[in-house]
């Protein structure tokens, strides 16, 4: 009975021992070389944490493929992702208090709102999670979950050893960048991902640190984990300018079913996420809707890694394996109809995996759905006897065209593809569907996926410092609720006496219900309220303007946006569309400059 406990007990001195190390460490040498020390750690960290998740993963995979081999159980890799999501929803409920954050975009809100810290739970829960929906075949990837794991890391240690703001969030980066780094063998990719899509106003000599992160992340990676278990590519790749038109044509096209895939995995995640039942009825039709998917489409199990091999050696007939026209898999034609069917019907089951309450992300499908992408654009020249295209060069350039045009990362997509197939053979094509897709996506999405619904909000603004300060304020603590109000029933004697009685230079006009009908500004009436004639001939409702207005969950930024714009002193503030209260710019200035103040010391 005492064993368990003396085990902990033995453990939890052990960190205490090891962080007594390091407080000595940081009074011994400078700065900036125990933030060295850490990017080390945190790499460590963050890898460890891969690690885990990766190998957890294959498991489960090489473990399904084992079974289905030994007794022909065809619905069995339908069955585990419901079990998965299901223990996923019970254990937020139970254990992680009913909510988890979701996607990358909760790391813009840590830096742009909370100064860079994370909750500590973040450091586990994402990896319990995301292991049993993932790992047990939920259509969704690893690589989220692994960067919010990392970031946690980072801004947990930083919180720990008192960093300050600026290095805080810059551990948090380096977290980020180890994740990504050691889960493709990747080092520069994590360092371009943590610049273009975490951090996107990191100053030159942020990249020391993050680069030390990385290459940690991604040595550690390498040594422990079986090569088999990356996404890698051994093929030697070569260029063919002959075939530059058709990359031109592939980044097209990746640029519009990026846009495809954003839209259709937001519309049914929403859907499923809003369905009005609790939360384990909602997991079971959610969950039960992407086993019938899994059970038509097999390859939709789990990150669907193995089969983007298979795809990019052109044996696609494989993938056909276990599924209900597996007989058919030597007509050419039906097993590329088969994957067409699967590239846009992969969106639908990652929306359905996250809505109905699993833990994953979507890197992991732009991979797959742009290697799906890649392969059918070649096929089908081959196919029509066209023109014979290198299927494994537009299979691979597929996946950074489609990653560049949802992340809105065309340097990560570019470097990361570039990393995993061993070599810069095929630079050139990458930087043109890479670049064409981002164009085209950009021009129609302002916002990358992972950010577009908190992005449309003003929630997060990472590579705007004034914003991500402004945004820091919350409305409800700066706005005043004495506004001295009036209904069309007053007369302008009524605001005369208010302007004479009060120091407002303003009147909102309400309703009975409290809501706004317009404002009266004291320069406006001036010349009326010293002319009695003109005093008892003029009612309010001539003399009212149109009222701006912003709601108290709306944030700081968005008001004094709109009181810059409308050339305003203050602006009135609303809940439930009703006037509780006004906000001005002086005192939206007063505070900026204490939170800029505040960082500073930091």
């Amino acid at each position: 009975m005492d064993a368990p406990q003396n085990k902990k007990n033995r453990i939890k001195k052990t960190f205490r021992y090891l962080e007594g190390i390091l407080y000595l460490l940081k009074t011994i040498i400078s700065d900036r070389q125990f933030l060295y020390i850490s990017c080390v750690l945190v790499g460590i960290s963050s890898a460890l944490a891969v690690i885990l998740l990766k190998s957890f993963a294959h498991w489960v995979y090489q473990f399904v493929t084992y079974l289905d081999a030994l007794y022909k159980l065809p619905y069995f890799n339908s069955i585990l992702p419901v079990v998965g999501i299901l223990l996923t929803v019970l254990v937020v409920r139970k254990f992680l208090d009913g909510s988890i954050e979701k996607g990358t975009s909760q790391i813009m809100i840590a830096v742009a709102k909370r100064s860079g810290y994370i909750p500590r739970k973040q450091m586990y829960a994402q990896i319990i999670t995301s292991s049993l929906t993932v790992g047990m075949g939920g259509s969704a990837g690893l690589e989220s979950p692994i960067t919010i794991t990392g970031a946690a890391f980072g801004s947990n240690f930083a919180q720990n050893f008192r960093f300050n703001y600026k290095d805080r969030t810059l551990l948090l980066a380096c977290g980020v960048a180890s994740g990504i780094a050691a889960a493709f063998n990747a080092p520069i990719a994590g360092v371009l991902f943590a610049i273009e899509v975490i951090i996107a106003d990191m100053s030159v000599t942020a990249f020391i640190p993050l680069m030390i992160s990385s290459a940690t992340g991604a040595i550690v990676s390498a040594v422990v984990l079986k090569e088999s278990i990356l996404l890698n590519f051994k093929e030697q790749f070569v260029f063919d300018y002959s075939n530059t038109f058709y990359y031109v044509v592939l980044g097209i096209i990746a640029g519009l079913f990026s846009l495809y895939h954003a839209r259709m995995f937001r519309r049914i995640e929403t859907f499923t996420a809003k369905m009005p039942y609790k939360p384990y009825k909602k997991a079971l039709i959610g969950a039960g809707l992407l086993a019938i998917l899994i059970f038509l489409f097999p390859t939709l199990f789990g990150e669907g890694y193995e089969s983007i091999k298979v795809l990019a050696h052109d044996k696609a007939a494989g993938i056909l394996d276990n599924s209900l026209i597996e007989k058919f898999n030597e007509n050419k034609w039906v097993v590329f109809t088969f994957v067409i069917l699967t590239l846009f019907v992969k969106s639908i089951a990652t929306g359905l995996t996250l809505g109905s309450g699993g833990n994953g992300g979507n890197f992991a499908p732009s991979l797959f759905v742009g290697s799906y992408l890649g392969y059918s654009f070649a096929k089908f020249f081959e196919l029509i006897g066209f023109k014979e295209l290198p299927i494994t060069n537009f299979t691979v350039v597929g996946m950074a065209g489609v990653l560049s045009g949802l992340f809105h990362a065309p340097l990560t997509a570019i470097f990361l593809i570039a990393e995993i197939t061993g070599g810069y053979g095929l630079m050139v094509p990458l930087l043109i569907v890479s670049s064409i897709s981002f164009a085209i996506s950009k021009h129609y999405d302002k916002y990358s996926m992972d950010i577009f619904t908190i992005a449309d909000k003003g929630l997060v603004f990472t590579s705007d410092k004034d914003k991500n300060i402004l945004n820091k304020i919350e409305l409800h603590n700066i706005y005043s609720n004495d506004a001295e109000v009036l209904t069309t029933e007053n007369s302008m004697y009524d605001v005369k006496n208010l302007f004479l009685t009060s120091s407002q230079t303003f009147i909102p006009i309400i309703n009975e219900e409290r809501n706004v009908l317009g404002i009266i500004y004291l320069n406006d009436v001036r010349s009326i309220l010293f002319n009695n004639y003109k005093l008892s001939s003029t009612f309010i409702e001539t003399e009212m303007k149109p009222a701006f207005s912003v709601s108290l969950s709306e944030n700081t930024g968005n008001a004094l946006q709109l009181i810059d714009e409308n050339h305003l002193s203050e602006i009135l503030v609303t809940q439930q569309d009703k006037l509780i209260g006004y906000v001005t710019k002086v005192k939206i200035l007063e505070v900026y400059r204490e939170n800029l103040k505040n960082l500073r010391i930091e």
